[in-house]
């Protein structure tokens, strides 16, 4: 195990420790509104039945491979069948033998935290010769007036730097946590090349005139009743008024109106409001925003002022490139408490042999080719691939899986994404090559 993981950055006088279409298939109905949201985000709808579903090992019939292409040294995409308690499933599967040296993996993303595109573009984008959708993110709002932020539940690292935390549990989209889990668990992969799945937490402080407030958040859509986050320019342009709604245990609860920002530019306060905005920040500067305690604090800060923010995620493992994604196989076995609804499409990533081979994994769902599967089916496929540990990342009309074949310009899509057509998500995990 390695130290406590700590990235850190300096910004502009201010310290900031950082830790298209899909063809349509026989058998594959499309919904009457093809982006509507399927469970907000959570990859379960609704009106997802419930089954009862063993936990023994081997309920899940063995995988049977139906083809193999080599996308790259080290890259294998192979096409998937096997079956569930819902009936037939076929999936696509990408193994990432990390040792192979041309070969590295990195985070899907748009240009702002707060957006979202379809994983095919961000693939051509970033030049991915395969990549899944990532983590559940805020894809709808009940809060009225409250903009959908589009913005991730858990951290993500882009390049050894973090760029956001996680939300407080009961705020986070998807099936729920198995126990022992978190919204700050991830996959991904350090600077030594293995694959991990660990957990990172924000720690991070706000002082200023020999006062100290801790910081509760960063860059993302939803802090701690009571706490202050900070937002940077990474976080794009949409509003920021949706970290202050919900609490800690319900995301449908109330806004705050006991709320306050605070930007500082250059390590200096210019500008302390009672509300909350939205708008592109600039570089260089940080938006503080407190719900509660925190805002009272906060609106005693004055114009000018010096303050120094401070923030890192901290962890067991280091990582170059993660997502959120909640633990589902721990040491090749299922946990215990997976979510029984289902079957769904379902989109996971695991790692095995000792963290040399990444596994990325969509599983299609809700068609008569593919009935898809519950979480406790994916950990089994996840272990009958080869891995050992493995998370389960969104899943529903989000699942998406794409991939660049030799010769050709770009990463397409080769699941059956279950809306008919592809989904804008909020991140997902690529797969590069220097071949």
């Amino acid at each position: 195990m390695l130290g406590r993981f700590t990235a850190a950055f300096t910004a502009a006088g201010a310290l900031v420790a950082l830790c298209g279409a899909v063809p349509a298939h026989a058998g594959v109905p499309v919904p009457p509104d093809a982006n509507r949201a399927d469970g907000a985000g959570s990859g379960e709808r609704p009106d997802a039945r419930r089954a009862a579903v063993s936990s023994r090992p081997g309920a899940l019939p063995a995988l049977r491979y139906t083809s193999e292409t080599r996308l790259a040294p080290g890259v294998v995409l192979r096409a998937f069948e096997t079956s569930g308690i819902g009936g037939p499933v076929r999936g696509d599967l990408v193994d990432v033998d990390l040792r192979a040296p041309h070969v590295r993996v990195g985070l899907l993303r748009p240009p702002a935290i707060a957006a979202r595109l379809t994983v095919s573009r961000m693939a051509a984008a970033q030049r991915a010769v395969a990549g899944v959708n990532g983590d559940f993110f805020n894809i709808s709002e009940t809060h009225p007036g409250v903009t959908p932020t589009g913005s991730s539940s858990g951290p993500e690292v882009d390049g050894g730097r973090p760029l956001k935390a996680a939300v407080p549990d009961g705020q986070r989209f998807g099936p729920a946590l198995p126990p022992t889990t978190s919204a700050e668990d991830v996959i991904g992969v350090g600077p030594d090349r293995r694959g991990r799945v660990a957990r990172l937490r924000l720690t991070g402080t706000i002082t200023t005139g020999g006062r100290t407030l801790p910081l509760r958040g960063l860059n993302q859509y939803a802090l701690p009743v009571g706490g202050a986050g900070a937002f940077t320019s990474a976080w794009g342009a949409v509003s920021r008024l949706r970290a202050v709604c919900g609490t800690d245990e319900r995301r449908a609860d109330p806004c705050d109106t006991d709320v306050a920002e605070v930007t500082v530019r250059n390590g200096r306060v210019t500008q302390v409001a009672g509300t909350i905005g939205g708008g592109a920040i600039p570089p260089g500067t940080t938006v503080l925003v407190g719900r509660g305690a925190s805002a009272a604090a906060l609106r005693a800060f004055r114009p000018g002022q010096r303050v120094r923010v401070r923030y890192s995620l901290t962890g067991a493992e280091r990582f170059r490139a993660a997502v959120g994604g909640f633990p589902i196989l721990r040491g090749g076995e299922p946990l215990e408490g997976l979510d029984p609804r289902g079957p769904a499409p379902r989109t996971a990533a695991g790692v095995g042999h000792g963290g040399r081979h990444l596994y990325l994994v969509v599983a299609d769902g809700r068609s008569v080719l593919s009935a898809g599967l519950t979480v406790a089916e994916l950990a089994e496929l996840l272990e009958s691939a080869g891995a050992d540990d493995a998370v389960n990342l969104d899943g529903g009309g989000s699942s998406t899986l794409v991939a660049r074949g030799p010769g050709e310009p770009e990463a397409t899509v080769r699941n059956v994404p279950s809306d008919g057509t592809e989904r804008a998500v909020a991140n997902g995990i690529g797969v590069f090559t220097a071949s």
